[in-house]
């Protein structure tokens, strides 16, 4: 039997490739953006897009990372994607939320995404909470390099990070199971320090200043401790350690899009 597959937020850097993955697997898969006619919060071209599909991954990110606007952004999409998704009798939805949303509700983003679970958890619809640790899309860009001359801080907090193309793999594999109506979580293979590992990236980039371990220094406006950004429980692990990562990205392997997010460093101490 064949499957139909929307991907929410489809040209997007998990989304994109999601979508590869599945069309691999002989999976319709659709690529529903605002670069493809679909518009989650207005509900333009939603209709036609769930009509026939069995799941509904929602990948989308906002395009704003700052209160009202976050916030707005993923109450309303949600809103609407999840009464579409109920009218359309979508029997999987799976939300994309990230691994700690709840211990960093100092921050707007994840206030938001916060909303976004509890409505995706509230409705009829069967569903998955697909939390996924850092990118290391996001690792790797996450102290930008030569800029300044003077030391960086950092916290020496455990990460978990994971490739993105190990996090769309998991995905693919999770669209045809059955709904868990709760949350599975998705970490690379390796614990890292925060500190250490930014200065792997910066010392790949040929950048010499000085990374200092700070355990004061908030991220997103939240004091790390080890478990805040690992995950609480059994995950499943993505393969791609970040060496042989960070070795592709370096060599033009991996190539990926600008990744929008918030700056966590720029958040006052």
């Amino acid at each position: 039997m064949s499957m139909k597959i929307v991907v929410l937020g489809g040209s997007g850097l998990v989304g994109s490739k999601l979508v590869d993955r599945l069309a691999l697997r002989g999976i319709e898969a659709v690529a529903a953006s605002r670069r493809t006619g679909v518009d989650a919060l207005t509900g333009k071209g939603l209709a036609a897009a769930f009509e026939g599909a069995h799941a509904v991954v929602d990948a989308t990110n906002a395009p704003v990372f700052e209160d009202p606007e976050v916030a707005a952004f993923f109450r309303q999409a949600s809103e609407r994607l999840l009464q579409m998704a109920g009218q359309a009798g979508i029997q999987h939805y799976l939300a994309l939320s990230v691994v700690g949303t709840e211990r960093l509700q100092g921050s707007a983003y994840f206030r938001a995404k916060a909303t976004q679970e509890r409505l995706v958890s509230q409705s009829p619809v069967p569903y998955t909470l697909v939390r996924a640790t850092q990118f290391y899309e996001f690792m790797a860009n996450i102290v930008p390099p030569g800029v300044g001359h003077g030391p960086v801080r950092l916290s020496p907090a455990q990460v978990q990070p994971v490739a993105a193309n190990d996090v769309a793999d998991l995905l693919a594999e999770r669209v045809g199971a059955s709904p868990v109506n709760g949350i599975v979580e998705i970490a690379g293979p390796e614990r890292y320090r925060l500190n250490e590992l930014a200065e792997w990236v910066m010392y790949s980039y040929q950048d010499d200043r000085p990374v200092v371990a700070d355990a004061d220094v908030l991220y997103y406006g939240a004091r790390l401790d080890d478990d805040t950004l690992t995950p609480a429980g059994e995950a499943l692990r993505g393969e791609t350690s970040f060496g042989d990562w960070l070795d592709g990205y370096l060599t033009g392997a991996v190539r990926i899009p600008v990744v929008h997010h918030p700056d966590p460093l720029a958040v006052p101490r």
